[in-house]
């Protein structure tokens, strides 16, 4: 991406979309167009081609979603899938229309099977039932995938999707009900710590396995693959399955390649945080899919890997958090 080319980033306030601005401007991308919900209905047909017929950006990245965790997923599931589609159809079929040369279309590890085999490779897409919690979400983007594969094919288009897996970091959603497990674990030490709490009382049986990627490290790899070269960049694109007869999706998942239990991270954060109770976990409260570990092979295989470690980013994250709650 040339310095000066004009880069949309949809979703721009949200975790991944404002690791990905600070990430551009690092690296002296100045062009940079984002709005806000209340300045863009993106899922609004007609405004979003408006917007685009405007602006004509060079580059998208696609950020904007409806996010959040397991509570929030089983309590709005039509707001889950109904949003999700509008807003991708509409920037990725504007995105076409406005001759687009590059759009990165991020989605979430919750695209794969619920028992799809460890660690999870891009061609495990849609070889099994998903997880019931989150199908909503999950088909709305392996909606979007379907979508930036077939205008791959048919307009030779230069679309590609990435499968973060768990995101934490600064600009964190920490709500008590709507959070994902880092920043509501985060929210829930510190306020334990804070009322001299002895017991946190953490979701789930503590036994399921999550890998858990800095955002600042997820945005990394996001600019790393718009700037790969042409040649490189065409082999992500998706296989032709009806001329090749391969199963290969345009998909890179982006990832550290190792996870660990709930437990293990529950008591990391509570070591981060400075909670010195008792941690138990409530085995009636649902437990999500057993394990869902990326195989960043792909990736790593471009040249990228992650660098911020787990307990590094948990840091970061609690001083986020603090000034949030200071700001608030």
């Amino acid at each position: 991406m040339d310095r000066n080319a004009k880069i949309f980033i949809a979703g721009h306030r949200g975790l991944v979309g404002s690791a990905l601005i600070r990430n551009l401007r690092d690296k002296g991308y100045e062009n940079l167009v984002t709005r806000t919900h209340a300045e863009l209905d993106l899922t609004n047909q007609a405004t979003a081609e408006a917007f685009f017929a405007r602006e004509k950006p060079d580059y998208v990245f696609l950020a904007a979603a409806k996010v959040g965790g397991i509570h929030a997923n089983n309590a709005y599931p039509a707001e889950f899938i109904r949003d999700n589609l509008a807003i991708q159809t509409n920037i990725i079929h504007a995105a076409y229309k406005n001759n687009v040369k590059r759009l990165l279309f991020l989605g979430s590890s919750c695209i794969y099977p619920k028992l799809s085999p460890q660690p999870m490779k891009e061609e495990t897409l849609l070889t099994g039932p998903l997880e019931p919690t989150n199908r909503p979400y999950a088909l709305a983007k392996i909606a979007g995938i379907e979508m930036c594969w077939s205008y791959n094919r048919q307009y030779g288009t230069r679309y590609l999707a990435v499968m973060p897996t768990n995101l934490y970091g600064p600009g964190d959603n920490y709500h008590p009900e709507n959070s994902h497990v880092i920043p509501a674990l985060i929210r829930k030490f510190h306020e334990a710590k804070i009322n001299n709490a002895s017991i946190v009382t953490v979701w789930g049986s503590g036994t399921p396995r999550r890998e858990f990627l800095y955002c600042e490290d997820m945005a990394d790899a996001c600019v790393f693959l718009m700037n790969l070269q042409d040649e490189q960049f065409a082999t992500l694109l998706g296989s032709d399955e009806t001329a090749s007869g391969v199963f290969m999706p345009p998909l890179v998942n982006i990832g550290v390649g190792k996870d660990l239990t709930i437990a293990e991270i529950a008591r990391l954060v509570g070591q981060v945080v400075g909670f010195a109770g008792e941690i138990i976990f409530d085995a009636t409260k649902p437990d999500g899919t057993p394990r869902k570990l990326m195989d960043v092979g792909r990736l790593h295989g471009l040249g990228w890997k992650a660098s911020v470690s787990l307990t590094q980013g948990l840091k970061k994250a609690y001083t986020d958090y603090l000034n949030q709650i200071t700001q608030a």
